[in-house]
């Protein structure tokens, strides 16, 4: 449960938090073959095992389960799967907070300290809506120094907050964002304290129940829970058994578990009214800062939203999406740790609402001249530290990230090159003159725009 554990080369690609952003054409078109395929490349190399689920309003268009639960005892996965959540379990927590909201138990702009009067005089400024939108800037406990050494040892809310709770915010409370799970543990506490429930209960209760979710839970190690898949994580060696981190950990930053199935219920009963009144509906699904609402990323498409989030922790990976326009939902569940959830995630979503998918070894190579590819050479900023480098040598446009040994790149079309080595690309972007402006690196589910310098 390192950094990748409640978010998830080219390694090209900056550390950071999973965003996600969604290009398709306007045309509906249920290819489940296809989706199948896509799902099945990734599984045939051994980057994805899971369960994964696709549906448009309520009818389920793919719904299969890839690789195995147990390595083993050769147990395979379908869709009754139990997988750990991650950081989809955030939208959770968030909803659990809007519902106490509207019971009036809780206000999104009152202070912390209104729920949680010991407090450090420090989160003075800080509300519960800065909690919910990663704005509140507290240090992340997943990357403190010793959290490797913790993640074993059973915990508690409290207890976990005493870990960060002195020290330095980022920013002043609302004046910036930086995605953290300690917000969402506080977020866990403020419900305990305020429904005199455990987390846990409450959500049962509260949410699962509501929607018969009978195949979600908050998870724990010493609980026989019956399919629940066993996670894994690739080495040098090949896979290996994930490292062990004690549930108590995650809290309602990453704690709970589901099905594909229980999720598409989720979906359904959330965007249907059936938790939220419309108006607290509004207010968790809009944007705050940086495309990120309350435990959810929204995504605009033209005049489509798509809602969604992406979680990992040790052994699992995920991705949960709805686009409210077409009302499709897109769910991956992995037990092997990596990117491919939330890069099959985006390609399912883009082949439910009509788009089309590109696998590697489908590409096809351009022919470009030396003069053409000159073009394209410059430094493109990524991200703060981080660039990539581009220029033709021998007749081969590469490109260098920072701190990394430059990879060549393949033209497909005009302005459209593609990593061979890896399932990465780039795309240029032009102004209104023609120029080069700047590339869009895809990878990993991920599209990362970086200007040229």
């Amino acid at each position: 449960m390192s950094k990748s554990v409640f978010c998830g080369g080219l390694r090209l690609v900056a550390a950071g938090f999973c965003l996600l952003a969604i290009t398709a054409t306007p045309v509906l078109a249920q290819d489940a073959g296809r989706m199948d395929q896509v799902v099945r490349a990734a599984a045939d190399k051994d980057e994805f095992s899971g369960s994964v689920l696709v549906a448009r309003d309520g009818q389920i268009l793919l719904d299969r389960g890839y690789g195995l639960a147990n390595r083993e005892w050769s147990i395979p996965n379908d869709s009754a799967t139990r997988f750990r959540l991650g950081s989809v379990t955030k939208q959770f927590t968030a909803v659990a907070i809007m519902l106490l909201n509207e019971r009036g138990q809780v206000d999104l702009d009152a202070p912390v300290k209104t729920y949680l009067p010991n407090a450090p005089a420090a989160w003075d400024r800080m509300t519960v809506r800065h909690l919910l939108t990663h704005t509140a800037a507290l240090a992340d406990y997943t990357r403190l120094e010793d959290f490797e050494a913790k993640k074993t040892l059973p915990t508690t809310a409290e207890a976990l907050m005493a870990r960060f709770r002195d020290r330095p915010l980022a920013f002043q409370p609302g004046e910036g964002w930086a995605y953290s799970n300690s917000g969402y543990v506080v977020l866990t506490a403020i419900i305990e304290r305020v429904s005199g429930q455990t987390y846990a209960d409450f959500v049962v209760q509260n949410l699962f129940h509501p929607l018969n979710m009978g195949d979600s839970g908050y998870d724990s190690h010493d609980v026989i829970l019956p399919r629940r898949a066993s996670g894994y994580t690739p080495s040098g060696e090949g896979v290996i058994n994930a490292a062990y981190v004690d549930m108590s950990v995650p809290q309602g930053a990453g704690g709970l578990y589901s099905t594909t199935h229980d999720l598409l219920k989720w979906e359904q009963g959330l965007f249907g009214a059936r938790l939220l009144k419309p108006q607290s509906l509004a207010i968790l699904t809009t944007p705050y800062r940086n495309n990120y609402a309350l435990g959810l990323e929204v995504a605009k498409d033209g005049d489509d939203t798509i809602i969604s989030h992406s979680g990992a922790i040790d052994g699992f990976n995920t991705y949960l999406a709805y686009d409210t326009t077409n009302r499709m939902t897109v769910v991956v569940l992995g037990n092997l740790n990596g990117a491919a959830p939330l890069k099959l995630g985006g390609e399912l979503m883009t082949l439910a609402r009509g788009g089309a998918v590109t696998l590697a070894d489908e590409r096809q190579a351009a022919a470009m001249s030396a003069d053409a590819l000159a073009a394209y050479s410059g430094v493109y900023q990524v991200a703060p530290g981080f660039a990539l480098t581009l220029k033709v040598a021998d007749g081969v446009l590469t490109a260098q990230a920072t701190g990394q040994k430059p990879v060549a790149l393949t033209p497909e079309t005009t302005d459209a090159f593609f990593v061979e080595a890896i399932d990465a690309q780039i795309t240029f972007t032009r102004n209104a003159a023609g120029g080069i402006e700047g590339l869009v690196l895809h990878q990993g589910g991920r599209e990362m725009p970086a200007p040229r310098q």
